[in-house]
C-alpha cells in the first residue's frame, strides 16, 4: 500500500460513493488506475464492504447502547462468539481497553435492551457488563 492507496481509502471513508473520476483527478492518474487500485485493496481484504451510516433513533430504535463486557480468561473467545451472533448486535470488537469486548446494540424499546443486558449478565463466563445508553448518536 502506498500514498495513493491511502488517498483513495480516505476518499472512500469520507464518502463511499465518491466518483472515481474525482479521486483520479486528485491523484493525477486515470480513473482506470483508481479502479484497479480499489480492486487490489478489495482483494487484499483492506476494503471489506461499502455501507451507509444510519441514525438508529430515526428508524425507531429507542434502546441503543454501547455495551462493554468482561469474561473469565478461559471463556473470552467463546463469550465473544456467542454474543456477536445475538439479535440486536450491530457492531462487535474484542478490545484491550476498559473492557475485553465492546458491542453496539439496537433494540426497538428500552425494555428489550434491558432484557438483553440481563441475559448477558447470566451468560456463562461473563464477569461484568457495562452498558452506556445512547442519548444521541453523531458521526
Amino acid at each position: 500500500m502506498d500514498e495513493k492507496d491511502e488517498v483513495i481509502l480516505e476518499a472512500l471513508i469520507e464518502n463511499s460513493r465518491v466518483p472515481l473520476t474525482r479521486i483520479a483527478s486528485t491523484l493525477n492518474i486515470s480513473e482506470t488506475a483508481v479502479r484497479k487500485r480499489i480492486k487490489k485493496l478489495e482483494g487484499k481484504g483492506i476494503i471489506r464492504a461499502y455501507t451507509i451510516i444510519v441514525d438508529p433513533f430515526y428508524l425507531g430504535y429507542a434502546g441503543v447502547a454501547l455495551v462493554g463486557v468482561d469474561a473469565a480468561p478461559e471463556r473470552i473467545v467463546a463469550v465473544f462468539e456467542e454474543i456477536k451472533g445475538l439479535a440486536g448486535i450491530r457492531y462487535s470488537a474484542m478490545t484491550s481497553g476498559d473492557h475485553m469486548m465492546m458491542f453496539e446494540v439496537w433494540y426497538k424499546s428500552s425494555e428489550k435492551l434491558n432484557k438483553f443486558i440481563l441475559n448477558l449478565e447470566k451468560m456463562e463466563g461473563v464477569t461484568r457488563v457495562c452498558p452506556a445508553i445512547y442519548v444521541k448518536r453523531a458521526e
